[in-house]
């Protein structure tokens, strides 16, 4: 009786001994890096700070490849060490990239509003550089497709106060940057024809 007791016992003492011994995953941790991964995307951290998100995403990729590893493997040799600082480090990088959003944006609208008003003036340098371009049939025809180009210019610099209204400052950069080299275009070849007309007429 003493020795089914005894093997008991202690039986009981090696079954508590392997459950001490198994590592757990880090569960907690997951759930934080994970909350905090989504909130750094809803701040538009994958758009402002793409470097710095996507290093958050990738910890957290790689922490969850780790922690399937790690469960393949037997209960007593699993270890969830390098896990967790993958996850700690994607914990990091996703609230800085969260915390970096509102002072990148601002830098992007500064940049936007920049732009916008410079692709303005361009656009208003442009149509009066129509009134001294040559108009010969050649020319004419020339003018007309720039001055459907430039239409088409003017449309997206207005499609990018649209997306600086509505807060899309990244979009409404982009789009403006886009325009703004047209209009520069336009303007180059303008003042080239002008320049070919005065030379011609000397």
């Amino acid at each position: 009786m003493r020795g089914k007791t005894f093997l008991t016992v202690v039986t009981l003492l090696f079954t508590l001994a392997v459950m001490a011994g198994c590592a757990k995953v880090p569960q907690e941790v997951v759930d934080s890096a994970t909350a905090a991964v989504e909130a750094a995307r809803a701040e538009g951290a994958d758009r402002y700070l793409p470097e710095l998100f996507s290093a958050a995403q990738d910890s957290l990729n790689a922490a969850t490849a780790e922690i399937a590893a790690q469960n393949s493997k037997f209960a007593l040799t699993r270890n969830y060490d390098r896990a967790t600082a993958l996850l700690n480090a994607a914990l990091t990088a996703a609230n800085s990239a969260k915390d970096g959003v509102a002072a990148k944006k601002d830098e992007v609208k500064a940049e936007a509003e920049n732009l916008m008003t410079s692709a303005q003036a361009a656009v208003e340098e442009v149509r009066k550089l129509f009134a001294k371009a040559p108009k010969g049939k050649e020319g004419k025809e020339i003018l007309e497709q720039m001055q459907t180009e430039l239409a088409g210019a003017e449309t997206a610099i207005a499609d990018a106060g649209n997306a600086m209204t509505s807060g899309d400052f990244l979009g409404a950069r982009d789009k403006v940057k886009a325009a703004s080299e047209k209009v520069n275009s336009l303007k180059q070849e303008l003042q080239d024809a002008i320049s070919r007309k005065a030379k011609l007429t000397r």
